[in-house]
């Protein structure tokens, strides 16, 4: 029995240090369970916030887009508005829903960084000026934002590489429009200066090709993961109707300056003038016609006074023709009576060659005689000229005024066919546009 006491003692001792190992063991996994759990959170933390920001970037660019395209007419600048919110809220949705959180915060950085000095560079200082600048300000509120949140995840040294990065890649594309599709990644290889995997463990550029969850324990890592893929796809799911809308606007927009489009409204746009000018020419018919038929009475009107001048100066010289005539005539007569009376001397002298003696001849009444009968047939030759010359004035006037009746009426006539013809012409061409817009449609 003294021989066999020591085994016991050993064995108790074997059992007491197995023990306390195990112990130990299930001690250190428990804190390391906790650390893991707790580097989890942190980063689904970090993916939240990144989310968050993401739609509160978005929201904020679309606002100050619509407004912008509000103040404008021309569909280009719509177009081109409406293609930057595209990128812009694709590219921060895509960011956000990254598989890695801290390279998501990093990328984010960049996006926001670069899309402001595109805005300030080529919106306000080459295309639009004044009417960009409020859309700069807030691409600078934005970007001042997620810088002062940078604070918590990198140092102040890596913050400073981070900047200096970015301006010298904007130094050597300084007219480099595709911001949405530039990350960290492309960063280190388009500066050339670090090389993922070379870089320090304090460079900006050590953050590429680390697993954040690579510490964790694996059911950890697994769950952690899980966890960040769900909440990436619920995000993604939930925003994609948002940017298809957004996308549809766009393509609504870039149809709108297509060459065949801007054809198709302008052949729209006349249907509907001609269409217009129809239905006023049919509703202004009425008052038309009644203008047209007063101007034909008006035009008779003043060619009857018009030639009513040179009437009444035939009418004169007629008046003043009859009243020389009726001088004639008188003078005629006078002369008549002085040849009867001539005559009757002669027969009394040879009534008084057989009884008493006559009077003695005189010959001033002779010479008298033929002096009224000289100045009648004068006079009568007078009236006998004027006579003619007013004949072709009298005929030509009644010709003119007959030829501009009658092209009057053939005026009045062919205006009325004209008018007829282009209301059956429009009526057909708009029945015709109708069909074709129905058939389109």
């Amino acid at each position: 029995m003294r021989h066999l006491a020591p085994w016991p003692r050993l064995l108790l001792l074997l059992v007491a240090s197995g023990i306390l190992l195990s112990g130990c063991a299930v001690t250190n996994r428990l804190f390391r369970d906790r650390a893991a759990e707790e580097r989890a959170a942190e980063l689904l933390q970090l993916q939240l916030a990144i989310m968050r920001f993401a739609d509160e970037y978005t929201a904020r660019i679309n606002e100050r887009v619509i407004v912008f395209q509000q103040a404008t007419d021309d569909p280009g600048e719509r177009l081109e508005s409406q293609s930057w919110l595209v990128s812009q809220a694709t590219a921060a949705v895509t960011i956000a829903a990254g598989p890695n959180p801290e390279l998501n915060a990093i990328d984010m950085l960049v996006f926001s960084t670069l899309s402001r000095m595109v805005i300030e560079d080529r919106w306000v200082g080459e295309l639009y000026g004044a009417r960009a600048q409020p859309l700069l300000d807030e691409h600078r509120a934005l970007e001042r934002r997620i810088w002062d949140y940078a604070s918590v995840l990198l140092s102040e040294a890596q913050t400073d590489e981070l900047r200096s990065s970015i301006g010298a890649w904007h130094r050597k594309n300084p007219l480099g429009r595709a911001v949405p599709f530039i990350h960290l990644e492309d960063f280190a290889f388009a500066t050339s200066e670090t090389r993922p995997g070379s870089a320090s463990s304090t460079s900006i550029f050590s953050f590429l090709g680390i697993d954040p969850l690579s510490n964790l324990d694996p059911a950890v890592r697994e769950l952690a993961q899980s966890r960040q893929l769900a909440e990436r796809a619920v995000y993604y799911g939930q925003r994609a109707p948002k940017l298809i809308s957004m996308e549809t606007q766009r393509l609504a927009f870039e149809f709108a300056v297509a060459p065949e489009s801007v054809r198709v409204i302008d052949s729209i746009a006349q249907i509907g003038g001609a269409a217009q000018a129809t239905s006023d020419l049919a509703a202004d018919l009425p008052r038309l016609l009644a203008e047209e038929r007063a101007a034909a009475i008006e035009q008779l009107t003043g060619v009857f006074d018009e030639r009513q001048v040179e009437l009444q100066g035939l009418v004169a010289e007629l008046r003043s023709a009859l009243e020389a005539g009726g001088t004639t005539s008188d003078s005629v007569r006078e002369t008549i009576t002085a040849l009867d009376a001539l005559m009757a001397r002669f027969d009394r002298r040879a009534g008084q060659a057989a009884g008493t003696a006559a009077r003695p001849f005189d010959v001033t009444e002779y010479t008298e005689a033929l002096r009224q009968l000289g100045e009648a047939a004068q006079q009568l030759r007078v009236l006998i000229d004027q006579a003619d010359s007013k004949a072709p004035a009298l005929t030509r006037l009644s010709d003119n005024v007959g030829d501009r009746l009658a092209s009057l009426v053939d005026h009045v006539y062919w205006r009325l066919v004209q008018l007829i013809l282009v209301l059956v012409a429009a009526s057909v061409l708009g029945a015709l546009a109708y069909r074709a817009i129905v058939r389109r449609s």
